[in-house]
């Protein structure tokens, strides 16, 4: 990588592209809306279940510019979803103050592990045992969402449900492959403690991107 590249990369010029597209968002509390989603490749958080493993390596995807990112989500929305991978190990300033400027709102989802960068509209926080968020992303998250893989995730659920703003609100999501499983779990506890409410991936139930 060439020295110019690096000074984009490190200004937030240029990121590490995996995929982008238009869909339906099919998590939280934007469940059913139409998104334009940027992945982001990179992610060290390491979680045994992801489903985009294919992200963490950053340099398997190809330095692209922001300006090219941008012109491409307002062909197609006015919302846009930055995801990874892990979208916070690269400097956000730049691409969502160009989106913003376009009128996109911006959103991001993130494990909270590293420094927020940015100007958001929406903070889906999803935090992760093996790297947990800093305390400045907790408390700017506006949806925090759990991974529910097993019966010990609900602890950490509230542990973290605990350190995020009154306003923040909280999702418990089965992991996709485990949610025979716990769905009847998931349900039971919101039934007691309404404060949360269920998350689906109902985007792989309608088999859309």
């Amino acid at each position: 990588m060439n020295t110019e590249t690096k000074q984009l990369i490190e200004e937030g010029k240029m990121l590490p592209l995996m995929e982008e597209f238009y869909t339906i968002q099919g998590e939280g509390s934007h469940t059913g809306t139409a998104a334009y989603f940027i992945r982001i490749g990179g992610c060290d958080v390491g979680c045994h279940w992801c489903d985009v493993k294919e992200s963490w390596n950053a340099e398997l995807h190809p330095p692209t510019l922001a300006d090219v990112i941008v012109k491409n989500t307002k062909k197609y929305a006015d919302t846009v979803v930055i995801t990874g991978g892990e979208p916070l190990m690269w400097n956000m300033d730049y691409i969502t103050e160009q989106l913003k400027s376009n009128g996109v709102k911006t959103h991001i989802e993130t494990s909270g592990a590293y420094n927020l960068t940015g100007n958001w509209d929406w903070i889906c926080l999803s935090p992760k045992k093996n790297k947990l968020p800093l305390k400045e992303v907790s408390l700017e998250a506006n949806e925090l969402k759990a991974i529910i893989f097993n019966k010990d995730d609900f602890k950490f659920a509230e542990e973290q449900a605990s350190k995020v703003n009154d306003n923040c609100q909280l999702f418990l999501q089965p992991e996709w492959s485990n949610r025979e499983k716990m769905i009847p779990l998931i349900v039971d506890y919101v039934m007691k403690n309404p404060k949360w409410k269920i998350s689906l991936q109902t985007h792989k139930y309608l088999n859309i991107p």
